[in-house]
């Protein structure tokens, strides 16, 4: 009777909260929504990011409400804030401002990011029409109220389309040779490459290098599949395969040490600059990894 009267218990302690509206309350402002933001970007579910700047001034153009960065990848994320429903000058202010900042600093990847409170199927279906040509991501802004708190909850109802590599046109890529990447990386760091191949063809047979002017990807019976792809440099080669990010696969490779290059969410795969010992004292967990991102690609 005691485990029934327990339940019963925590069962009426779990209620509903009461949504609230952000814009109509007098407690609340966009300023306050951007310094929460601020004081922990991490909240927008976008990833462990830092605060770069807040109310950013743009050559004629206003202010960025806040530009956030990821430490590993650089990656930049300009991030608009609305209160109430999503509006036509909000979408263009926050495309404006992605599109200055990705002119002044090409070096980095830019993903421009849309806060509202509301965002409506019109503009959703909007946003949707922008969205591969322009990395746009929507988040939805929901408050509730705990008691005297207020307490904020951020969903990603469009996330950015993630962009292919190219690789069934291999024409576009520029077929080369072995000899093309021997010179812009080494015969060491190609046949670091060919080692890592051997691993996919233990579970893969048949795969073989093809060899592009910006990649080295993998080809079986003359068709391309790019779950993995090759870039050998002078001192290590570069892995990159295809994924869709977990906090378990990254703490795989967090835990065994592996050189991270970052996470590149636009296309959808993981990064590691790779040396003989790790390809050879790493074997079975890139083995693991090549595997995911095999299966990943059926």
């Amino acid at each position: 009777m005691g485990d029934k009267d327990d339940i019963i218990n925590m069962i009426s302690k779990i209620f509903r909260p009461e949504k609230v509206s952000i814009q109509n309350n007098p407690d609340i402002d966009e300023g306050i929504i951007k310094t929460k933001i601020a004081e922990n970007p991490s909240i927008l579910g976008l990833g462990d990011l830092l605060l770069k700047d807040k109310e950013r001034i743009q050559p004629r153009a206003g202010r960025l409400d806040l530009l956030l960065q990821d430490p590993d990848s650089l990656r930049r994320y300009e991030v608009e804030i609305q209160l109430g429903k999503t509006d036509e000058s909000h979408i263009i202010r926050t495309i404006e401002y992605w599109d200055t900042e990705r002119k002044r600093y090409p070096q980095y990847d830019h993903c421009a990011v849309i806060v509202a409170e509301d965002i409506t199927t019109r503009f959703h279906n909007v946003i949707n029409l922008f969205n591969g040509s322009i990395p746009i991501i929507a988040i939805q802004m929901n408050a509730f109220k705990f008691g005297d708190d207020i307490g904020l909850v951020f969903t990603t109802v469009l996330d950015e389309i993630t962009l292919g590599l190219v690789d069934e046109d291999e024409d576009i890529a520029g077929v080369t040779d072995r000899n093309y990447w021997v010179e812009r990386g080494t015969d060491e760091t190609v046949k670091m490459a060919d080692d890592i191949l051997s691993i996919i063809n233990e579970f893969a047979p048949g795969y073989k290098m093809n060899y592009t002017k910006f990649y080295i990807g993998l080809a079986k019976e003359g068709q391309a599949n790019n779950f993995a792809v090759f870039r050998p440099r002078k001192n290590a080669v570069n892995l990159e395969f295809k994924l869709p990010y977990s906090d378990e696969v990254q703490k795989k490779i967090d835990d065994n040490e592996l050189d991270d290059i970052g996470y590149f969410k636009r296309f959808g795969y993981y990064r590691l600059r790779l040396g003989d010992k790790e390809i050879t004292h790493k074997r079975e967990l890139l083995k693991e990894l090549l595997l995911l991102a095999y299966e990943n690609s059926k």
